[in-house]
């Protein structure tokens, strides 16, 4: 049994877990193979400069939403790992059982509540000095 059943994440909750983050990997994947696909067929013609104005910020769209996309991607692979490792539904700041909700909602999520608001005012005291 894993350390994460001790703590009360039954062994089919995480395969459940698990199945939604293979297929939210997928649909990720899809959907960035087909933003690239939309991206690189678009016409760049014109060369005036509201043309290329616009071609440009387009490009900053597209390049935006890849780096959101490759984020939450490393964040589903890291919970795939965490899996295998038997250390899913950890919280890493506090080591304590992630909220089952919390892993439902965001089932890559590596914070607990406590954990993500201890580590959000860490950020705010390190901004302000």
């Amino acid at each position: 049994m894993s350390q994460a059943s001790r703590k009360g994440l039954t062994d089919q909750f995480i395969r459940e877990c698990r199945t939604r983050l293979v297929e939210m990997k997928a649909e990720l994947l899809n959907r960035s193979r087909a933003a690239m696909r939309e991206f690189e067929s678009r016409d760049r013609g014109g060369s005036d400069e509201g043309d290329m104005t616009m071609a440009l910020l387009a490009e900053n769209d597209f390049l935006s939403e890849q780096q959101r996309t490759k984020t939450r991607l490393l964040e589903i692979e890291g919970a795939l790992a965490r899996i295998e490792r038997g250390n899913y539904g950890i919280c890493e700041e506090t080591d304590e059982l992630i909220e089952v909700e919390r892993l439902r909602a965001l089932p890559w999520t590596r914070l607990s509540i406590e954990g993500a608001e201890i580590r959000e005012a860490m950020s705010r005291r390190f901004v302000r000095t």
